[in-house]
């Protein structure tokens, strides 16, 4: 497992900082993307929804997990931005994740055991996607910051 950060100047507000980790294709890669989220968020005080970055991004590394084959890793990119942050997760697949776009009134149904993790995304997440990479694609979300009345003591 590697793990990189970037971005000099972080002391500048306007400036995005990135974390990068390779994780093992595996479900051991599941908590461990949790916790690379909450520290990110936690560690510039930022004010995402942590909570809320933490499920998703424990759905999106599970559903590369499931539905890529493989045992190359994946990776996982959080990026904080002047208005919010955004989460990659890169697997070497490069079909499309399923019904990640698909519009609320298309969703599938939320009792059936699969699509769930979709439709959470789709749901919680500001804005959600995907995009082919040199090695597979990038599926992705973004959450907007919680203004400063609604952020938690």
């Amino acid at each position: 497992m590697t793990c990189s950060m970037n971005g000099s100047t972080l002391h500048e507000p306007s400036a995005p900082a990135s974390w990068r980790i390779a994780l093992p294709h595996t479900v051991a890669a599941v908590p461990v993307a949790r916790a690379l989220v909450r520290t990110a968020l936690a560690e510039l005080k930022h004010a995402a929804d942590s909570d809320t970055a933490e499920l998703l991004t424990a759905e999106l590394v599970a559903n590369a997990v499931e539905h890529t084959a493989g045992s190359g890793p994946i990776e996982l990119v959080v990026e904080l931005l002047p208005t919010g942050c955004q989460v990659e997760v890169h697997d070497p697949d490069p079909a499309p994740p399923g019904d990640l776009t698909l519009p609320h009134h298309g969703a599938p149904d939320p009792w059936q055991e699969h699509g769930r993790g979709l439709l959470l995304i789709r749901t919680l997440s500001s804005s959600c996607g995907h995009r082919p990479t040199e090695s597979g694609k990038a599926v992705w979300f973004r959450l907007p910051l919680i203004p400063q009345q609604r952020r938690p003591v």
